[in-house]
C-alpha cells in the first residue's frame, strides 16, 4: 500500500507541475529548503501513507518537490494551516473563509492544495494575499516610474518586504511555471532596473528596459491549472 500510495501522489505531482528532471542544484536547493515526507510525519508522530491519503483526498497540498531520488519534499509548515483550522476536515472551509469573496477562498484553496506555493517562505492566508499586494504595487509602480529618492525608497521598500516572503527559488521552477519567477521579476529584475538611492542623496541613473510580468504560478486570472493554479 505504501508503494501505491507513493505513486498516485507521484502521479498527481507530475499531472500538476508536468515531467521536469531535477538537476543537483535543484536536489541540493530542494533539500536546504523542505523536509522529506516521511522525515516530517515522523517527527510530528504520523504515519506517512494517512498524510499522503490526505493529499490524495485535496484535504492537504501535494509535496512541492519530487526530489531526483523520488523523495517526496513538503514544507516544514506543512500541519500547521490544519491545525489552526481544528484538522484537515476543518481546513477547506476555514481557508477559503479567510477571503471575503468565497469564489476567490475557493480558488486560493484549490492553488494551496496543488503544492506550488513554493514561492513562500511560510504559506498562510496572510502571506498570501501580502505577495498578491506587494506584486500588485510593485508593477503599478514600474509602469509608471516616478523620480526622486521618496519615489525610489517607496518602490524599493515594496520589494524588500517582498524579498522577504520569498525564497530563492530553483531552475526547476522556472520549467514547471514556464517562464521567469515571481522573484526574477518583481525583485532582481526592479532593483536592477531601479538602484537603491544613494546614501548621500544623489539618484541613481535608471537602467531603461523592461520589467516583464509575472508568468508561471500565475498572478490572479492568468492561465493555468485552475483559476488560480499556485504562485512563482
Amino acid at each position: 500500500m505504501r508503494v501505491e500510495l507513493r505513486r498516485r501522489v507521484a502521479e498527481r505531482f507530475r499531472q500538476v507541475n508536468g515531467d521536469h528532471p531535477m538537476t543537483p542544484a535543484d536536489d541540493a536547493y530542494v533539500s536546504a529548503q523542505f523536509v522529506v515526507l516521511e522525515e516530517l510525519c515522523a517527527a510530528h508522530g504520523r504515519d506517512a501513507d494517512d498524510v499522503r491519503r490526505l493529499m490524495l483526498d485535496r484535504r492537504l497540498p501535494l509535496p512541492g518537490y519530487l526530489r531526483s531520488d523520488g523523495a517526496q519534499m513538503v514544507s516544514a509548515d506543512l500541519f500547521a494551516l490544519a491545525e489552526r483550522a481544528g484538522g484537515p476536515d476543518r481546513l477547506r472551509a476555514w481557508f477559503a473563509g479567510q477571503w471575503a469573496d468565497p469564489a476567490v477562498g475557493e480558488a486560493e484553496w484549490g492553488a494551496y492544495l496543488s503544492g506550488r506555493y513554493v514561492c513562500l517562505r511560510s504559506v498562510t492566508p496572510e502571506t498570501i494575499r501580502r505577495k498578491d499586494e506587494l506584486t500588485t504595487a510593485i508593477h503599478a509602480a514600474v509602469d509608471r516610474p516616478g523620480s526622486g529618492d521618496d519615489w525610489s525608497r517607496r518602490l524599493h521598500a515594496l520589494v524588500d518586504d517582498l524579498d522577504a516572503l520569498e525564497p530563492a527559488f530553483t531552475g526547476y521552477d522556472r520549467l514547471r511555471f514556464g517562464g521567469p519567477t515571481s522573484r526574477d521579476t518583481c525583485v532582481d529584475a526592479v532593483r536592477a532596473r531601479f538602484p537603491r538611492p544613494q546614501a548621500g542623496g544623489g539618484q541613481p541613473r535608471q537602467v531603461r528596459g523592461p520589467v516583464s510580468g509575472v508568468s508561471g504560478g500565475p498572478r490572479r486570472g492568468s492561465a493555468g491549472p485552475g483559476p488560480i493554479s499556485g504562485r512563482s
